[in-house]
């Protein structure tokens, strides 16, 4: 099978639906003549002009809530923010708009809009710059949240996303652009709301989302050598949560670690403890232990920001110490 990087297989799944659904447009900061901030829609203005690949002023308010006025009126946007920290500043209308428009019309206007760019620390961006916007934006009903964490899945979850008939957040990440994984070349789709199992083991279950897995997966190859063997679950989607998938994990493992690039407090990280302690609580041999970004902005020094990340060494404490190997 061929291999893609990440940012050429969301960069084909906009396209094929675009040469599939003329309604289907692509509206943000430099998404056309830039070619993308990251060169994620390179060559996408060439195809098919600028009428469906629109260059916006530095406006996200202004651009958000323009693409959810099309957006009810029948088109399906693709909203490009360059950064998610960059959409703190048009939270009124994807908030209180896009999420609640099917409920507050009564079902007369639907608002089929996929939102996406780069969510977290992208490297030494500093502390605006690197919001992990998730927390925030899972607590509001009538949206779905997606973070691919592999070339094939950012495929598969964004074309579902553009054809899903819900306001969509698909959250990416800047240092995950330049990924290869294999990706099918004929268009497909993967269900949101549907984790993976990517990682089989029998002593302790990890549950990520996006770059943290790969933290995951380091800190499990270093476990494994101590006689640790850990389970990875890549949830793939906040909202919906597959708790089911998480749950028949811990009923196997025991244990689980929760591992989310967000900050602590009410974050994505603490609903999943919450959940795996009520659905999993006679199965648990132990309380749920959680990785997080400290409770700090991020700093913009290399070492720091790396440091206020989630990462293997601390994913592996978190395992030695839930698993009373410490």
């Amino acid at each position: 099978m061929r291999e893609l990087a990440f940012r050429d297989a969301l960069r084909e799944a906009m396209s094929e639906e675009m040469r599939r659904d003329e309604r289907v447009f692509l509206i943000g900061e430099e998404v056309a003549q830039y070619n993308g901030a990251y060169k994620v829609s390179k060559g996408m203005l060439e195809e098919f002009g600028a009428r469906r690949v629109i260059d916006t002023p530095v406006s996200e308010s202004g651009f958000a809530g323009l693409s959810i006025g099309a957006a009810m009126m029948g088109l399906r946007p693709i909203v490009e923010f360059m950064s998610w920290s960059f959409s703190l500043v048009a939270a009124d209308p994807i908030l209180n708009n896009a999420a609640k428009m099917l409920y507050m019309s009564g079902g007369q206007f639907g608002c089929p809009i996929v939102f996406r760019g780069n969510d977290g620390a992208g490297g030494q961006l500093g502390s605006t710059h690197s919001w992990c916007v998730e927390s925030l934006y899972a607590n509001v009903p009538g949206l779905k949240i997606i973070i691919p964490s592999t070339p094939y899945t950012a495929k598969g979850l964004l074309t579902q996303a553009i054809r899903d008939d819900n306001p969509v957040f698909c959250l990416e990440n800047e240092r995950m652009l330049a990924l290869t994984g294999e990706v099918p070349e004929e268009s497909y789709t993967l269900p949101i709301g549907k984790a993976e199992l990517i990682r089989s083991g029998n002593d302790c279950t990890i549950v990520s989302f996006g770059r943290p897995l790969y933290f995951c997966l380091e800190a499990a190859e270093e476990l494994a050598r101590e006689g640790i063997e850990c389970e990875i679950i890549d949830g793939r989607s906040i909202t919906p949560l597959d708790i089911d998938t998480i749950a028949a994990s811990v009923c196997r493992t025991n244990y689980c670690v929760v591992v989310d690039q967000s900050w602590s407090f009410a974050s994505v990280g603490s609903e999943v403890a919450a959940e795996v302690h009520r659905v999993c609580f006679d199965d648990l041999d132990n309380y749920v232990y959680r990785v997080h970004s400290d409770d700090v902005p991020a700093p913009y020094a290399k070492g720091l920001e790396q440091e206020m990340l989630p990462n293997a060494r601390k994913i592996c404490e978190a395992v030695r110490s839930v698993t009373y190997n410490a």
